[in-house]
């Protein structure tokens, strides 16, 4: 018998997992399917990451350690917004041989079809990404040609001179920047050049 592991989720503290919970309990039933276990964030936005979600990352911890066959999902915006994500997730479950069902999309990732679904998704999310690229490359590029000039702005030089001089009187870098009312990691980058030069 195949153990399956639920993964429930709403956005705010209002709405109820409990509608999603009964659909994949039939699912599940009709598949012969035993769950083994279920994880719910409650008031938890999709748009936040694994590190935000303590049930699902639970639940992806738990699966590496094949405590489970199957995650059952009862719509894909539930683990997420973002489709490079979804295809991480995904792959995540791949490599350790479990497989995912999500019920809106009826994608079984068991199936060659559900298989071939999320290679297909796979493949928008890296043109995504290289799209991404290209235009940050893009944007890059003009600038330069309109003559600005990129990265960091430099310290002024007065401020670089102050820090020194503080510096030589023997003050440590908290002292200098709280004197000066800068932060510490100017005051550390101009130490570092300094000792460096």
């Amino acid at each position: 018998m195949k153990t399956a592991a639920l993964y429930i989720r709403v956005s705010t503290d209002s709405q109820t997992t409990d509608n999603q919970r009964l659909e994949l309990e039939a699912v599940a039933l009709k598949a012969g399917w035993q769950i083994v276990q279920v994880y719910e964030d409650a008031g938890i936005s999709g748009s936040k990451g694994r590190d935000k979600r303590p049930a699902l990352d639970d639940m992806l911890k738990a699966a590496t350690k094949r405590k489970f066959d199957v995650i059952m999902v009862w719509s894909v915006d539930r683990l997420g917004r973002s489709l490079q994500d979804l295809v991480g997730i995904v792959n995540e479950l791949n490599s350790v041989g479990v497989d995912m069902y999500l019920h809106q999309q009826a994608i079984d990732t068991a199936t060659p079809a559900g298989k071939a679904m999320f290679q297909m998704c796979g493949v928008f999310a890296e043109f995504e990404r290289a799209m991404i690229v290209e235009r940050v490359n893009a944007g890059l590029s003009r600038a330069k040609q309109q003559g600005k000039v990129l990265g960091r702005r430099k310290t002024a030089t007065a401020i670089e001179d102050k820090i020194k001089a503080l510096r030589a009187d023997g003050l440590g870098i908290l002292k200098i920047a709280k004197q000066l009312g800068i932060g510490t990691s100017v005051v550390q980058r101009v130490v570092n050049e300094n000792a460096a030069a």
